[in-house]
Parts: structure tokens; sequence; C-alpha cells
């Protein structure tokens, strides 16, 4: 809702989906609220009827991030739905510049974010799961897919960063630690294209399906 004496037509909504133009655009380090205010027609002062700062500009874009974020379907399991969910929030992040970074470690009230929150801990309570395990549960979730995103979307070294491929630079990698002296470096000889050699994807589901395993040992015998 706009507030008295608001700019006429500005709200909280076009405010963030003008922030997730500008972060598009610009990505983290070039949002600001005067790039957000030129985007809406405005100048910057106005946006503080709807926001006191960018640490509260960044709380709305956190939740426009996830609005065409949806649901698995329930079928299947627990776990299939639960590794589901993780799936689809890590295409989530990738498919939104800078996405990531505006949302790792923030828990924001907005209607987006609460509906996918209930979402799941009505499934893991219904699984089974005790009322504190589904909430740390869905914590581990979320904190486990942005902080992957993170290191999946820096540079991988300094070859990647100046324009080689992941691929590229993972292959350099590999080549450096198979030129090491085995005497002294044994197992990072013998295990450098297991080290290197596995997609984002494969680590990806790797810890995703890990996290899972240690959330079954907490439902009880019978389910």
């Amino acid at each position: 809702m706009t507030k008295v004496g608001a700019p006429p037509g500005l709200t909280r909504d076009g405010l963030a989906q003008a922030a997730l133009t500008v972060l598009e655009r610009d990505g983290l380090a070039g949002l600001s609220m005067r790039k957000v205010a030129a985007e809406v027609g405005v100048k910057a002062s106005s946006l503080y009827w709807h926001v006191r700062n960018k640490e509260e500009l960044l709380d709305l874009l956190t939740d426009a991030i996830m609005a065409d974020a949806e649901p698995p379907p329930r079928e299947g399991d627990w776990r299939s739905q639960f590794r589901e969910y993780g799936l689809r929030h890590r295409s989530q992040l990738l498919g939104k510049r800078d996405a990531a970074k505006v949302v790792a470690g923030r828990l924001t009230p907005g209607p987006h974010l609460l509906s996918l929150m209930e979402d799941q801990l009505d499934r893991l309570c219904e699984a089974g799961f005790s009322a504190a395990d589904a909430a740390l549960a869905t914590h581990l979730l979320g904190t486990y897919v942005q902080g992957f995103v993170l290191q999946e979307q820096a540079p991988l070294s300094a070859a990647e960063a100046m324009g080689a491929t992941r691929r590229e630079a993972a292959l350099a990698a590999g080549d450096r630690l198979r030129a090491l002296a085995p005497e002294t470096f044994p197992n990072l000889v013998a295990l450098a294209g297991e080290l290197t050699d596995p997609s984002m994807e494969t680590r990806f589901e790797f810890g995703l399906d890990r996290i899972l395993d240690g959330m079954a040992v907490l439902l009880p015998p019978d389910r």
C-alpha cells in the first residue's frame, strides 16, 4: 500500500521491480538508491517513503528475486521433494545476476519467501520431522544452496577472472596438481582428476544428497 504523501504511482512492488532491473543491468556493486529512483522516474529522496535505506531496499529485492520461484509438486517422498527444492533454488539464483549475493544470509518477511518457507515446513512436518528439526533443515538447505552458488559464481582462479572458461581453469588446476612432486603430495597427484574434473552440477548434487542422508536419520524409525 502506498503511504499517504508518497509520490503518486510509486509502490513497494514497483520499487522492487526497478531494483531488479538495476541489479540485472549493473550488478549488486552498481545498485544504488539513485539508480533505482532514476529507473522509476523520481528523485532518490522519494524512495524513503517506502524504504529507509539501501538495506531495506535489499530486503525488498530479496523477496522480489523469489517471486517467480515455484515449489516442486507434492509427488514422491519427502526426500525427493526436498531435493527438488534444492535444485530449483540453485537454478533460481543462477538465473538472476548476483541473486545469491543479495539473498545470502537474509531472512526477510516478504510474501513470496514466507510462502516458500511455509510450504517447506509443512512438507517436513508431514513427513515426520520434529518442529525444531524441520525449522533447522529449511535453514540448512538455504544456507547450502546460497553458499554453493556464491562459490560457483566466484572466479576459480586468475585465469577465469581474465577470460578463461571455468572448465579451462579447472583443467589448468588439474595439470598443476599432476605436476607436483609425488613423494610430497602423493594424494594430490593421484586424485588430481577427481578434484578438478566433476562438473558443478555433480558437486552440488553430491552435497545435497549428503544433507538429505543426514536428515533421514532424524526421522522416527516408523517413518
